[in-house]
C-alpha cells in the first residue's frame, strides 16, 4: 500500500531524513521505533505532506505521490494522527469530527459520526462542548476519530500514547488493534516500544534518519540492540 523508496527530507540545509525506505503492506500494523530527534514524525509529516521531500520517492497504491498537495492525500486515502492531539480546541467535539469528514463528497458522514461515538462514548456524551475542556485521553480518542471520518484507507499515528495514564494507554492501543482487525492500515509511531511492538506485524528502527533495524514486530521485541536501547532491558 505504501512504498518509500530513498527519501531525504530538509529543513533549510539541515538533512534529517537520509534515504529511508520502507513499506507498509495491506493490513498491516507497522511500527517506527527511535529516539526523540530520529526523525520519525518528520517521516510521517513526509507522508502526510505537510513536509517536503528533497530526493527519493512516496508511493501510494502504486501511484507516486511526493508531490501531491496534504488534502489530496487525504482525499485519496491516508489521514494522520498528529503528536500531541492538535484537536481544534474551541470548537465542539461534533465540529472537530466533522472536519475530518471535510474533504469527502458523500452524504454519509452521519452514520460515521454514530460509528465513532459507539467506538468512543466518553465522545458521545461531550459532543457538544468545547474540545479543549477534554482530558489528554479524550482529545487523543478524539484525535483518532477525526481522522477516521476521512475515511482513510491507511491511518498514521505518530505517539498516540504520548502523556497518558496506563489505563488510558491500554485502551488507546485496543482501540488500534481494533481498527486492524476491521482491516484498516497503520503505521505507528511510538516511543512505548514495548507495547508497539508487542501489536506490530513489522517493525523498522530509525536513528539519525536511518533505518538501522527491520524485522518483525516479534523478532525486534527479542533483538538485544532493542531491548538494550528502546526497552531498558
Amino acid at each position: 500500500m505504501l512504498a518509500i523508496d530513498n527519501l531525504a527530507s530538509r529543513y533549510g540545509r539541515i538533512e534529517v531524513l537520509h534515504g529511508i525506505s520502507l513499506d507498509v503492506r495491506k493490513g498491516e500494523i507497522v511500527t517506527l521505533v527511535g529516539s526523540n530527534g530520529a526523525g520519525k514524525t518528520t517521516l510521517l509529516r513526509a507522508i502526510s505532506g505537510v513536509q517536503p521531500v528533497a530526493s527519493g520517492s512516496i508511493r501510494f497504491n502504486h501511484q507516486v505521490i511526493d508531490r501531491w498537495r496534504p488534502h489530496h492525500r487525504v482525499a485519496r486515502g491516508i489521514a494522520q494522527v498528529p503528536e500531541g492531539r492538535q484537536v481544534f480546541a474551541p470548537l465542539s467535539v461534533d465540529v472537530n469530527l466533522r472536519l475530518g469528514a471535510r474533504v469527502r463528497r458523500d452524504s454519509d458522514v452521519g452514520s460515521d459520526l454514530d460509528e465513532i461515538y459507539t467506538m468512543f462514548p466518553a465522545l458521545a456524551e461531550r459532543r457538544n462542548i468545547e474540545a479543549g475542556t477534554l482530558s489528554g485521553g479524550q482529545q487523543q480518542m478524539l484525535a483518532i476519530g477525526r481522522a477516521l471520518m476521512a475515511r482513510p484507507k491507511l491511518l498514521l499515528l505518530d505517539e498516540p500514547s504520548m502523556g497518558l495514564a496506563p489505563l488510558l494507554v491500554a485502551q488507546i492501543f485496543a482501540t488500534i488493534e481494533l481498527l486492524k482487525a476491521r482491516g484498516l492500515t497503520i503505521l505507528l509511531v511510538e516511543q512505548n516500544a514495548r507495547v508497539a511492538l508487542a501489536i506490530a506485524d513489522r517493525a523498522y528502527v530509525i536513528e539519525t534518519g536511518r533505518i538501522v533495524i527491520t524485522g518483525t514486530g516479534k523478532a525486534l521485541l527479542n533483538d538485544h540492540r532493542v531491548r538494550s536501547a528502546y526497552l531498558g532491558v
